[in-house]
């Protein structure tokens, strides 16, 4: 039976939804599930209440080759190899994302960010169809408005060796949950090695605009996809909401009412400022509607 691991960098802000996340992970997946956290250090007190069978609490740091230096009371850190630019922390975050998914113990990596909650049961197999590891895209997801995105695309394909993308809309990998294949994101850390020259986590945090997501689509589409069948794809296990707004508690059960019946998550962007009643009433819901299908 395939093997699945949760991976999910936090801090403090997200601490009360980090904790509905993973009461989430302890109801809906399997017992030999282990969620993985991953918090600057400072916080990992605050995080040792969760530390436990399934849950291992780990500092960002300690993910990190020694030559990354911590500057003093903050979260950017320096490449003693190569200084400039520093490293700042949005950036560590996602280069520990990609370390972790390539050191699991599991054949399906999902990465969840803490304002994500599981309303189904969820396994492995609910990521996996004709041997793959489902990929999350979004066709024709990014348009020109979306200037981030689009250079996001650029340097993917600048540390992959593949041509500057064409002119938009361009697909879009980003999620607040995503499946990755460990054994793609160690392929694709050696591809970006042989093409940069470098060791892959050095050439990835010199960048100062970059997607993880991307660079992973990007990887599997355009790399793989050049001498392989690509993975089936898949955006139906998250029902997700980026409404920059805060929902009320009519509106949040309202979103909640429409959980799809193939998504096994949920999630209101912690951007929303969402009041927590509000998203426990959505919690709420999402499992009578669950229940219910």
């Amino acid at each position: 039976m395939p093997k699945l691991a949760v991976v999910t960098p936090s801090y403090p802000p997200d601490l009360p939804l980090f904790a509905d996340l993973h009461e989430s992970v302890l109801t809906h997946t399997q017992g030999e599930t282990i969620h993985h956290v991953y918090v600057p250090p400072g916080d990992l007190r605050l995080f040792s209440r969760f530390q436990g069978p399934r849950c291992r609490v780990s500092v960002r740091s300690r993910a990190l080759p020694g030559r990354y230096l911590r500057l003093p009371a903050s979260e950017i850190y320096v490449n003693a190899r190569r200084p400039w630019p520093p490293v700042r922390g949005w950036i560590t975050q996602q280069a520990i994302k990609i370390h972790a998914t390539a050191t699991m113990d599991a054949d399906v990596v999902l990465i969840a960010d803490s304002d994500v909650v599981l309303v189904r049961p969820t396994t492995a197999e609910r990521f996996v169809r004709d041997g793959q590891v489902v990929l999350y895209r979004e066709d024709d997801g990014v348009d020109a408005s979306m200037a981030r995105h689009v250079i996001w695309h650029q340097v993917a394909r600048r540390l992959l060796g593949l041509p500057p993308p064409p002119p938009p809309p361009l697909p879009d990998y980003v999620g607040p949950m995503i499946p990755w294949d460990p054994a793609i994101v160690r392929a694709m850390q050696r591809r970006i090695t042989e093409v940069t020259g470098r060791h892959w986590l050095d050439a990835f945090t010199a960048e100062m605009h970059i997607s993880e997501f991307i660079l992973y689509g990007v990887f599997v589409d355009e790399v793989l996809g050049q001498s392989q069948e690509p993975p089936p794809v898949d955006t139906t296990f998250c029902h997700t909401s980026y409404d920059p707004d805060p929902w009320d508690e009519r509106t949040a059960v309202a979103f909640a009412d429409r959980l799809g019946p193939q998504a096994v998550g949920m999630a209101i962007s912690a951007k929303s400022n969402t009041p927590y009643n509000a998203r426990q009433a959505a919690i709420r819901r999402c499992a009578e509607v669950a229940a219910e299908s």
